[in-house]
C-alpha cells in the first residue's frame, strides 16, 4: 500500500477522514492539502472544506477550484526552509506544464498558516492569498515522517 493517496473530490462533497490538515484559516477553518490543475499545471492547493472551494496560486493571482484532489492518510511532518530549497524526502504534489516539480509549503501569513507551492527555479513558495499569489522566502516544506 502506498504511504499516501490523492482523492478527487469537488467543492460540495465531504472529505476522506484521512485527508491531512495543513493550516488554519484566519477565521480558524482549517485548511488541507491539496492540488488542482490550471493552465496545464498540476499545482499545489489549499482546500477549505467550509468554503467549498480549493485555491491555487498561478501568475500573480489566487485562483478558485471547484474540482481538486485532497492529500489521505501517511505520516508527514513539516521541514523549515528557505531560498527555495526542500528537503530531499519532500512531498511532490505536482508539476509545472514544463515538468518542473512542485512541491507542497506553508508559511503564516496574516493569521493565517496557509497552503502553497515551493518552486525552486523561483527561490521561493507561493501562497493563494487574498486574491493575490504572495511570495515567501521563508517557509515549511510538508516532508515524509
Amino acid at each position: 500500500m502506498p504511504a499516501y493517496r490523492w482523492v478527487t473530490r469537488t467543492g460540495t462533497q465531504s472529505l476522506p477522514e484521512n485527508a491531512v490538515v495543513g493550516g488554519r484559516d484566519s477565521d480558524g477553518s482549517k485548511i488541507y492539502v491539496g492540488r488542482a490543475f490550471h493552465n496545464g499545471d498540476m499545482l499545489p492547493a489549499k482546500v477549505i472544506p467550509d468554503k467549498n472551494v480549493a485555491y491555487v496560486c498561478h501568475n500573480g493571482e489566487e485562483h478558485p477550484k471547484d474540482n481538486f484532489e485532497v492529500l489521505c492518510q501517511g505520516e508527514f511532518a513539516w521541514e523549515f526552509c528557505n531560498n527555495g530549497e526542500v528537503p530531499a524526502d519532500a512531498i511532490i504534489a505536482g508539476q509545472t506544464a514544463d515538468g518542473e516539480p512542485l512541491y507542497i509549503g506553508r508559511v503564516l501569513h496574516n493569521g493565517s498558516q496557509t497552503i502553497g507551492k515551493v518552486q525552486q527555479s523561483h527561490g521561493c513558495l507561493y501562497i493563494p492569498f487574498d486574491g493575490e499569489e504572495l511570495s515567501f522566502k521563508d517557509y515549511e516544506v510538508l516532508v515524509m515522517h
